[in-house]
């Protein structure tokens, strides 16, 4: 077999499974030392990496790119067909730091599980704060605004909207033109613990109230403990607005 024909017969075939999406066929980037064995460069086995975080973060709307990436080195193998899988820890969202685990394996058989450390960055548009917010503002439109930033270092889900993040109350301090984030802000509490509330049971056919007492505070959407008033048993309830939580029937 010649140069030109080992050149063909290095393909690289792509296929999602799971948290295990990414395989190669063929070995990208391999060269054989001897007709019984194969290396693998080092830059081959990067690209196998750099292409999964882009299909990870394909249709995120975010522009991922790897910054910084552990040494793998060379790889020796036996000859072969190689395929590749990349698992990633079931939380991670496709950016920021993580450890990867890089499986190779030569005609189905495992022959490396070689771990990787990743450092992702994120460029994608968020809400960003327009100017200072102070614990207990109460977000408005015209306190926020969309800016392209690297997304990758910021604590908890980056708000993308700014529907989403009007309404809601400041948690913590937030400097301008900081990312908003879910540890930043909070949804603003409907009911509070102690308050006196309708409870609503309903079916197509049949509507029921009672009085109920709330035993701990709600945002609209929240399922909170409810006492009710005449048999005192407690019963979880979804908050629907000021005073009123509603429970399954």
């Amino acid at each position: 077999m010649n140069g030109k024909q080992l050149a063909k017969g290095r393909s690289v075939v792509m296929r999602a499974a799971a948290m295990v999406f990414f395989v190669c066929m063929m070995g990208i980037g391999a060269a054989f030392a001897t007709t019984g064995t194969q290396v693998i460069k080092e830059a081959g086995l990067r690209s196998v990496l750099a292409e999964y975080v882009r299909e990870r973060t394909a249709g995120l709307g975010v522009e991922a790119e790897i910054r910084k990436m552990g040494p793998i080195g060379d790889l020796k193998l036996p000859a072969g067909a190689v395929s590749y899988e990349v698992q990633a820890p079931r939380s991670w969202e496709g950016w920021g730091r993580a450890n990867l685990a890089l499986i190779v394996r030569v005609d189905d058989r495992v022959q490396r599980n070689i771990p990787v450390t990743v450092d992702v960055e994120a460029l994608a548009d968020a809400v960003v704060a327009a100017h200072p917010l102070v614990r207990g503002d109460i977000i408005t439109s015209d306190d926020v605004t969309i800016q392209k930033r690297d997304i990758s270092s910021v604590n908890g889900r980056v708000y993308r909207s700014v529907d989403e993040v009007v309404g809601k109350r400041v948690k913590n301090a937030v400097r301008a033109n900081t990312p908003l984030s879910g540890a930043s802000l909070e949804k603003v509490p409907l009911v509070k613990s102690g308050q006196l509330v309708t409870i609503i049971a309903e079916s197509p056919a049949l509507r029921l109230t009672a009085t109920g007492k709330a035993r701990g505070n709600g945002a609209e959407g929240d399922i909170i403990k409810v006492q009710n008033m005449g048999s005192l048993k407690e019963i979880p309830a979804r908050v629907i607005d000021v005073g009123t939580v509603q429970v399954d029937f």
